[in-house]
């Protein structure tokens, strides 16, 4: 395989950086061999071809400056597979650091950058609505007729198997459906 006919072998191996290189037993024809499996292993991640193309270089440039030694202790694919997992993590680091909340802020709409920081989790008021809602409905389930109150107790709340309640109330799996049914039909009426 005529690895120099390449433009990236072109741009990426000058001889300046070959006589220089602190690999010692590894040839430039042993990193170049595992450049597609590694450009292509970049893809998948990345979804993103020129930047596949990027951080392998970048692997490589690791390699011949000696910021990364290979020690010989596993395979030279999987030594630059791991070499290059390690470049993908810190550029979606260094991504994530750079994304800015400001930039969904202008100075017509300044809440709106607000809007985009605030907390996940439901706000006290809406914790007080939900429980008031959650015991207006635990109080509606236990206003059903005795048969829909049952089963909703059962499998509902106390998420027994199908099997269980039918058992336990001696009916059959459509009828334990047919009164689930016409309960959560009370409920929302």
């Amino acid at each position: 395989m005529n690895h120099s006919a390449t433009p990236f072998a072109q741009a990426a191996f000058h001889p300046a950086l070959v006589e220089n290189n602190p690999v010692g037993a590894l040839s430039w024809g042993d990193l170049i061999e595992h450049r597609a499996y590694l450009v292509r292993f970049a893809q998948r991640k990345l979804h993103d071809p020129m930047l596949a193309e990027d951080l392998v270089h970048d692997v490589f440039e690791a390699v011949v400056t000696g910021r990364a030694s290979f020690g010989g202790r596993s395979a030279l694919r999987s030594w630059l597979t791991a070499v290059l997992k390690n470049k993908i993590v810190d550029l979606v680091r260094q991504r994530a650091a750079c994304d800015s909340y400001d930039d969904q802020a202008d100075d017509e709409h300044p809440e709106a950058g607000v809007a985009a920081i605030e907390c996940p989790h439901a706000r006290p008021d809406e914790v007080a609505e939900h429980r008031e809602f959650l015991q207006r409905t635990l109080a509606r389930i236990d206003q059903l007729p005795a048969g829909l109150r049952d089963v909703m107790h059962l499998r509902v709340l106390q998420d027994q198997s199908t099997e269980d309640v039918c058992e336990q109330l001696a009916i059959s799996e459509e009828n334990l459906f047919v009164r689930l049914h016409r309960a959560r039909k009370q409920l929302v009426s």
